[in-house]
Order: structure tokens, then C-alpha cells, then sequence
């Protein structure tokens, strides 16, 4: 038995659109479209209400402040990492 889910073109478009769907960002009349398929297909209804939730976990945690211990230990070792570049000539080997 597949766990693949044959979409149709409506299911296509809509989840190419989610995205755009959830931040707002389709113009009216295609936000429209999107909106109408979602609630009549429970395929596209079950993937938004998915990203739906990701993008609100994401945002909750972007709000969220390090506590100071740990952001003193990253700040500490941003300033302490050092970079050593290496060169070598063609034809110089290592002696």
C-alpha cells in the first residue's frame, strides 16, 4: 500500500501557493482561489494546517531571548575564534 496521495492541478496550485497563502502575500482574487480549495480539499486543508503551525512555532521562538549565560558564551566565542589561512605554491611540497 502507497502513502502517496495523487493531487490534482487545483491541489498543485494551491500548495505552490501556500506559502504566499499563509503571509498574505497572493492578490485578492487568487488569495480567493486558494482559500476556496483549501476548505473543500482535505488534503490541501490538512498540509496548510501543517505549515500553519510550523510558521507559528517559528515565530514563537524567533521572540523568544537566549538566556544571558549562553548568549555571553556565543558572544565570548565569537570573539575568540581565530582563522589561519594556509597557502601553498604549485610545485612547493611540504618538507
Amino acid at each position: 500500500m502507497s502513502d502517496e496521495i495523487n493531487l490534482g492541478p487545483d491541489c498543485q496550485r494551491a500548495l505552490e501557493n501556500l506559502y504566499l497563502f499563509l503571509d498574505h502575500e497572493l492578490a485578492e482574487g487568487d488569495w480567493d482561489a486558494v482559500h476556496a480549495h483549501i476548505a473543500d480539499c482535505a488534503p490541501c486543508l490538512t498540509q496548510f494546517d501543517v505549515e500553519r503551525i510550523v510558521k507559528e512555532l517559528v515565530a514563537r521562538s524567533c521572540r523568544e531571548k537566549a538566556p544571558d549565560v549562553l548568549r555571553a558564551k556565543v558572544l565570548t566565542s565569537i570573539r575568540t575564534t581565530t582563522v589561519t589561512v594556509r597557502t601553498e605554491r604549485v610545485g612547493e611540497t611540504d618538507a
